[in-house]
């Protein structure tokens, strides 16, 4: 076989190149898939109840871009739709992020409105402030209230999403649930939020309906690369492993999803409901929130965390330590000189967090200053 460009991955980074590549470039392109279906992680699909089911965990689109929106709009329509998690907390369930309507929740109001007047005036309302900054505040009353959020919400959560404290990982990752200084009980503030009408994989199959793409589902990189000429590579898997280790493996945290589908309407008041304190799970999805889905019953999966390990589970979430990036910058070095030939690509290929939108924003760019740029 023999196209113009190998694309080694088919979710969002993937396919949005493919898609770019053959619609604007009238170019051959081949996606090679380890897995039996396109999507990556957003891959979503309908079980024996009819109940649509995100694999991986739940996936909510939202983003500030709305060049990005316009350009997903192609290729679905949307439902509008807005995030709410709650927090199971000394057998309360509270808002996430932690805000002042959590505040009241959890503590006495007399001691909850000193606390409220003390981040209003150190912060002021409406401030998003990273639970760690909180914590080195030089108010002692201030450092208190960080220390009970902490102690509630993020140590116990951390501990079991990432096996270990969160000031042992980059600051970015407890900063991406601030605190919220304010009574706004959204889980997301982007202007744009929404869920595909007919889910993640649809959009995605229509992405790469485009003539001059082809799929190969259920086949390894490496197996078959020798049976396929190409002139440029584009690579979204792990990059330790396209460079087979050689300066050892980059760690990444997975996650086990235990499904069950029970015989009522709703099974919780939210679609989320994070556990940081009780029970080795973390959190507990219920689809049909997702989704706005009328179906009789409902199905539920709740989320235990563990170490990838390759062969047996998925890699999910790069984990970003001081050390690991270190490693990563050697993989960066190890394949600086194939700039041109190969273009990497996505969370894994770049060994860092991406939202949707922001990968989907990330492959757009490429695709303008890689490949059109550069013919």
């Amino acid at each position: 076989m023999q196209v113009d460009y190998l694309i080694v991955g088919a979710g969002f980074a993937g396919c949005v190149l493919a898609e770019r590549i053959a619609s604007q470039c009238a170019k051959r392109v081949l996606i090679v898939e380890r897995r039996r279906h396109i999507g990556g992680n957003a891959y979503d699909y309908y079980n024996e109840h009819g109940i649509l089911v995100h694999k991986y965990g739940p996936h909510v689109f939202h983003t500030n871009v709305k060049q990005v929106v316009e350009y997903l709009s192609e290729f679905t329509q949307w439902l509008p739709y807005c995030h709410r998690v709650l927090a199971m907390i000394d057998g309360m369930r509270v808002p996430i992020p932690f805000n002042l309507n959590s505040l009241y929740a959890l503590l006495p109001a007399t001691l909850a409105k000193r606390a409220e007047e003390s981040l209003v005036a150190e912060y002021q309302y409406g401030a998003s402030v990273p639970i760690l900054d909180m914590m080195a505040s030089p108010s002692e009353e201030l450092r208190w209230v960080a220390q009970y959020i902490y102690d509630s919400m993020f140590a116990g959560y951390c501990r079991k999403q990432w096996g270990m404290r969160p000031e042992d990982l980059d600051p970015s990752v407890s900063a991406r649930v601030p605190v919220r200084i304010s009574r706004d009980d959204r889980y997301f503030r982007d202007v744009y939020q929404l869920m595909p009408a007919q889910g993640y994989t649809q959009l995605l199959s229509r992405m790469i309906e485009r003539r001059g793409i082809q799929v190969l589902l259920n086949a390894d990189f490496r197996e078959v690369a020798q049976e396929i000429k190409y002139e440029r590579l584009i690579y979204t898997g792990q990059i330790d492993e396209y460079c087979q280790y050689v300066h050892g493996e980059l760690p990444y945290r997975s996650v086990r999803f235990d499904l069950h589908t029970f015989n009522c309407d709703w099974y919780q008041e939210a679609a989320v409901v994070n556990y940081p304190n009780e029970h080795d799970f973390t959190r507990i999805t219920e689809c049909k929130r997702l989704t706005g889905q009328r179906a009789l019953g409902t199905t539920v999966a709740f989320e235990f965390p563990q170490d990838y390990i390759p062969g047996r589970n998925e890699p999910y979430y790069p984990v970003p330590t001081e050390g690991n990036q270190e490693r990563f910058a050697r993989y960066k070095d190890e394949v600086a000189g194939l700039k041109g030939n190969v273009i990497f690509l996505g969370r894994l290929a770049e060994y860092r967090y991406y939202n949707m939108d922001q990968v989907v924003a990330r492959a757009l760019a490429v695709f303008e200053r890689e490949i059109i740029n550069a013919r």
